[in-house]
This record gives structure tokens, sequence and C-alpha cells, in this order.
């Protein structure tokens, strides 16, 4: 796809006809709800989902990645019609698909030699894969073999579904989802610093779901100096994700739960290269955690670029890279993100609440014109129980 989100020359969309009374969105639809059943467990690969549809609209067959390593979602979906209706099905059908099928060999073999095995006539995708060796040759591949191809479908929820995937391709670093949950007149914690519970259980059961579908969770020294979080999901069934703290200086209590608790071994404390060994660390490694060493920066903060590139690469532990991040930031880090231009998304609960004097959600931003202020590509409200939620997009879909 072109840098400016066009079809490439020679991937033109294409005019497949929908099966009766529908539109390809009905069912590219379908498929993204299909694929959302992988979040969490699909990561580091996409969340993809397919649906099979005969001529007349009958469902044939559909199927989602449900796990990494495990078969494709048109995989499934080409099963599931063989095992319901018979392959002789598939010679008259539309397979729909919420990403360009793949072309190459990788843990699974290639979906677009399976799809040409079933002679499926008719493909509808959304978006084509993000990887530059990849992208349109699954296209090209099932057009040259004269199956007819439709591309760019519900392009914009298939890119926002799987926007940590496109991110990590493009950058190399995780999605950053900066999230804050603040009174109405801007607070996360009184003057005292009592912040517990700005929004309300609906809200913070919805965290619990970000965590369970995101790779990671961080937190700055701070946080964990003062509210000894777990960072850990309870409310809902799903994956522990990996659990970063910054500690630049090592000086975090050896007894903060991070450190100590049933999932240590989810842990990757963050130090500075300049600092001693922290006395936490021997405990955390022997629990299977990580000590992991980042450069700082000439005014002694630690270099959040570096951080991000490394987890990127290899979650910081010689493991699956981390392609995205959910941060629970207090006003300091919060703020070095958003001057480094290193949030994503802002995800923020206003809860009906108002304290006065008490602790902001930024800090300075240097902003002196309006003109200036932080603005998004995208943004939406929902409500959650009593609160409401701020959901801003720093780019572009796609």
């Amino acid at each position: 796809m072109a840098a400016d989100g066009r079809v490439a020359p020679g991937l033109h969309r294409g005019s497949v006809a929908p099966p009766a009374d529908t539109t390809h969105a009905d069912w590219m639809e379908r498929a993204l709800a299909l694929a959302e059943t992988g979040a969490g467990a699909a990561s580091p690969n996409p969340m993809v989902g397919a649906v099979v549809v005969a001529p007349d609209g009958t469902v044939l067959g559909e199927g989602a990645h449900e796990e990494y390593g495990g078969p494709h979602a048109e995989v499934n979906a080409l099963r599931t019609t063989r095992e319901t209706h018979g392959a002789a099905a598939l010679r008259d059908a539309t397979l729909y698909v919420t990403l360009e099928p793949c072309s190459h060999h990788g843990k699974t073999p290639p979906c677009t030699t399976r799809i040409l095995e079933a002679d499926v006539p008719r493909v509808v995708v959304g978006p084509l894969d993000p990887f530059p060796k990849a992208q349109g040759e699954g296209i090209r591949q099932l057009r040259d073999q004269g199956v007819e191809v439709e591309v760019g479908v519900c392009e914009h929820d298939c890119h926002r579904l799987n926007e940590a995937f496109f991110h990590h391709v493009d950058t190399g670093r995780p999605l950053v989802t900066l999230k804050v949950a603040q009174t109405l007149d801007g607070r996360i914690a009184t003057r005292t610093g009592h912040s517990k519970w700005i929004s309300g259980e609906a809200s913070r059961t919805l965290v619990h779901e970000w965590r369970a579908t995101l790779d990671g969770v961080l937190v700055g020294s701070g946080t964990a100096r003062s509210d000894d979080p777990r960072l850990t999901v309870r409310h809902v069934e799903g994956r522990q994700p990996q659990r970063i703290v910054l500690d630049r200086e090592g000086t975090l209590p050896p007894d903060r739960t991070l450190f100590t608790d049933d999932h240590a071994n989810h842990t990757i404390a963050v130090v500075g290269t300049t600092h001693n060994r922290p006395i936490y660390a021997d405990a955390l490694e022997q629990a299977g955690g990580t000590l992991l060493r980042v450069p700082e920066t000439d005014d002694d903060h630690l270099n959040l670029p570096a951080l991000l590139n490394r987890l990127g690469s290899d979650g910081g532990r010689d493991a699956a890279p981390l392609q995205s991040l959910l941060v629970e930031a207090g006003p300091g880090l919060a703020t070095a993100l958003f001057q480094q231009d290193l949030v994503d998304r802002f995800f923020c609960f206003v809860a009906p609440k108002v304290v006065g004097d008490g602790i902001p959600v930024l800090g300075d931003l240097d902003t002196t014109e309006m003109s200036d202020a932080l603005t998004f590509a995208e943004c939406e409200w929902d409500t959650v129980g009593d609160d409401l939620l701020f959901r801003g997009y720093r780019h572009p879909a796609g």
C-alpha cells in the first residue's frame, strides 16, 4: 500500500459482487468480531478473522487466528466449511478476511496456497500485509490464478484492530497507550496523594481487559513506590502481561509486589547503566524476572526511545517482541512521554468527582498558544459506568 493509504498500482480494489442482499461491509464486520477473539493470544501475530459465504448469503464457515503458532483464520474457516457443507461448497463461495492472506512460509504454510487448493473463486480482504516484502504478494498470487479479489473493505476498522501490529512493523517499537484516570477538575489524586479510587468499578474492569490483551504494562518508580501495584489481570480472564517498572537509580524497596508475588517472572525492572545493582536484583532474577539496563540521557533520565526500541526488539529479555504497551503513569512519566511524542493512544477516564487542590494529570508541556496544544488524529467518547472515557489516537489509521 502506498504511504498515503492508497492501494499500490496493480492492486486495484477489484469489483467482487457481494452475496445476495448484503454488503461487503456486513461480512467484514463479522470477520472483525471473530478476529477480536484472538486478542492477546495471537500476538505477535495480528488478529485475523475469516468468513466463508455462499452466493445466497448463507455462512458456510468461519474462523479466527486463535493463538500464536496455531492455524490462521483462513485455514480455520475453510476447514469448518468442508466439515459442515463439503469441499464442493467452497467452489462458489466468497472468502472474507480482515488482512491480506499470507503468501510465505512461517510457523504455518501460506494461506494463499490453501485458498487456491480449495478452489475459492472470490476473496475480499481489508488492508494489505504491512511487511514490505509481502505487501500485495498474496493478492498477486491469487489473481494470477484467476481468483477475483477485492481489497480495502473496512480498511480503517481493520487497521485500528491491529494498530499495534502495523505500528510495530513500521517503527520497531510497541504501540504506547497512555492510560490515566482523572477527576472533572483534572486531578489524579488529592493533595495528600490519595487516589483510590477515582474511576468506578466498570472502568477498572475495562483496564484489566486491556492488560489481558496488550503485551506489557509499564509504570514509573513513583507509582511503584506509592501504590505498590500488582499490574496483573484479575477482574477478567486472560493472559498475564509483562510488567515493566522504571527504576533508574535502582532504589525501589525489595518488598514491592512486582518483585515478590507469584508473577515476578513477568517483571522487568529497568535501571540506568550508571547505577549500582539494586538490592532486589538477585531475588527478582531467581524468580525468573529480568533486570534491564538502559542508557540515560544527559539530564539524568532513562532514555525512553532506547527502552521502547529494546522492548520492540526482544521484549527486553531475549524473548518475543512487545508490540503493545499500556502505560499507567503518574504526571512525571506521562509528561515525559508526551514531550517526546511517544504516546500513540491516550485513554483518559473522567470521573464525576471534584477535589480542588490536588495532583494534576500532566506537568508543563511548554504550551503558550492554543495552536500549540497537542491534538489527535481521531477521538471518541464512551460512557463506562458513571465515568466518561476519552480515546484519543495521535496517528491516522494506517
